[in-house]
């Protein structure tokens, strides 16, 4: 039997909401073949050793059970691991290079002079980088509501475009900029996000009890060219920051990000003067100095448009940005607890009635809908199989083709899942479209597809993959 179940989860709690079950017959040349290269395959080999295999499906339907009953028990695990951050933990802060407060000021001005960036370019990109940062660690659906307390630079200008594109990620922006400059740079941002209808707050109309009224503070005071002492209202600003960051339980009160440099840290030597102690640290172009004293758990670099001229004139040694991501995390994630880990999916209700009859328009529906929102790799897919004795193993790999005859995937004889779909011939395909809170399951059989379309397949693929495919060896278990 063949089952496609679509679950959708809501308010906390997984539902399965509709469940498709069909017996299929895997479309394939017969097996009854006299070549038998390995003792536990009945499909012939040849210089492809890159195999087809399909599922096929019509339908009727049968109840969804769940696939572990409540109260379960698993073998213990350690209470604390080290996650890894979706933006890819870079190298260790020690290997990455820090500026000095002149070799920062001096990359500004070669941006903006013979490498041609301009200032309203570089801010836009900061601010982009710093809003990816902080949506990457503190999710829309629990820290919505987002302060950012801007200075009358450049700094207080990363905070007003950062604002700007926190409200379009969904967040609700709150800015307090008491300083206002009357550049035209600035009062356009200003104009931006007035048309947004973002609140602007004075100073004297902050709520005394911050922790109540938002999530996260943004520090867009002051960056690497300010000098001397914060003056007012700045330094009360920056009081009522260090007074949030003294409590203790990050529970009880706002998450604190500083742009580039925490407002009132000395740019070299960093906080001499018992200052800020900020969350969250978003490094511009290059981490400063002072970020080598930071000590809270999340530590990124943004700013991704530093030139070869700048990196070899400086011998900077900065992370690689992994995929296309605006952000990288400098440094290890913190360590979290495992049940600490949640979301709070929020999607329209999917109702059998409002399915398809056949399956596979339907799930062709969903997959149309998947590579138009532009989820990376929506035919990436977990293949569990398991071998005579029953134990499973999963992987992911990609599928090749779908219509009505059934699911197609390629693989290596000499691999673990052909072997256990030699021994056991049933498999499930899960396809987990997280962006989309979306996940489609096939369960059935599997046979090989004709040998024909097995070969074009192969003869298709650059001649390194045929190479790959013919040599490698394919999960095969560790023995150290």
């Amino acid at each position: 039997m063949l089952a496609a179940v679509a679950s959708r989860t809501r308010n906390k709690s997984a539902t399965t909401v509709l469940s498709l079950a069909m017996p299929f017959l895997l479309s394939a040349a017969s097996a009854s073949t006299t070549t038998n290269p390995h003792p536990l395959s009945p499909f012939p080999r040849s210089q492809n050793n890159s195999r087809v295999h399909r599922l096929q499906l019509p339908a009727r339907r049968l109840p969804s059970f769940p696939a572990v009953a409540p109260g379960a028990s698993f073998a213990p695990l350690p209470q604390r691991l080290g996650m890894a951050s979706l933006a890819a933990s870079a190298a260790a802060a020690a290997e990455v290079t820090h500026l000095t407060q002149r070799d920062a000021a001096e990359i500004d001005e070669q941006l903006m002079g013979p490498l041609g960036f301009s200032v309203d370019q570089l801010m836009e990109l900061a601010g982009l980088s710093v809003a990816a940062a902080l949506a990457e660690v503190y999710k829309l659906n629990e820290h919505a509501r987002v302060l950012v307390i801007c200075g009358p630079g450049n700094n207080g200008g990363d905070g007003l475009v950062a604002a700007r594109h926190l409200y379009h990620f969904g967040y609700r922006p709150s800015i307090c900029y008491p300083k206002r400059t009357p550049k035209p740079l600035y009062s356009g941002l200003v104009t931006q996000l007035e048309s947004l209808s973002i609140p602007f707050i004075p100073v004297e109309d902050l709520p005394n009890e911050l922790p109540r009224e938002f999530d996260v503070i943004v520090d867009a005071m002051f960056g690497f060219s300010f000098h001397g002492t914060p003056r007012p209202p700045f330094d009360h600003l920056i009081q009522m920051l260090v007074s949030l960051s003294d409590i203790q339980n990050p529970d009880k009160r706002p998450a604190i990000v500083s742009i580039d440099i925490p407002s009132g840290w000395h740019v070299e030597e960093g906080d001499v003067d018992g200052g800020i102690k900020p969350d969250m640290l978003v490094s511009l172009t290059a981490p400063k100095l002072c970020a080598k004293k930071f000590t809270g758990p999340h530590h990124f670099l943004g700013g991704r448009f530093v030139p070869p001229p700048i990196l070899n004139k400086y011998g900077l040694q900065l992370p690689p940005y992994p995929g296309t991501s605006m952000c990288v995390r400098i440094g290890k994630a913190p360590s979290v607890e495992i049940s600490s880990l949640r979301e709070n999916y929020i999607s329209p209700e999917l109702l059998e009635s409002q399915v398809m009859s056949d399956p596979f328009d339907q799930f062709l529906k969903w997959f149309d809908e998947a590579v138009t929102a532009g989820l990376r790799e929506p035919n990436a897919m977990a293949l569990t199989t398991a071998n005579k004795e029953g134990k499973p193993s999963s992987r992911m790999v990609l599928l090749k083709g779908v219509d009505k005859q059934g699911f197609v995937w390629y693989t290596n004889y000499g691999s673990r899942k052909a072997h256990d779909l030699c021994e056991n011939p049933n498999a499930a395909l899960l396809f987990y479209w997280n962006e989309m809170n979306r996940q489609v399951r096939v369960e059935g059989s599997v046979e090989k597809v004709p040998e024909a379309e097995s070969d074009k397949y192969f003869h298709s693929r650059p001649r390194g993959s045929q190479l790959g495919a013919i040599v490698s060896k394919q999960e095969l278990d560790s023995k150290t």
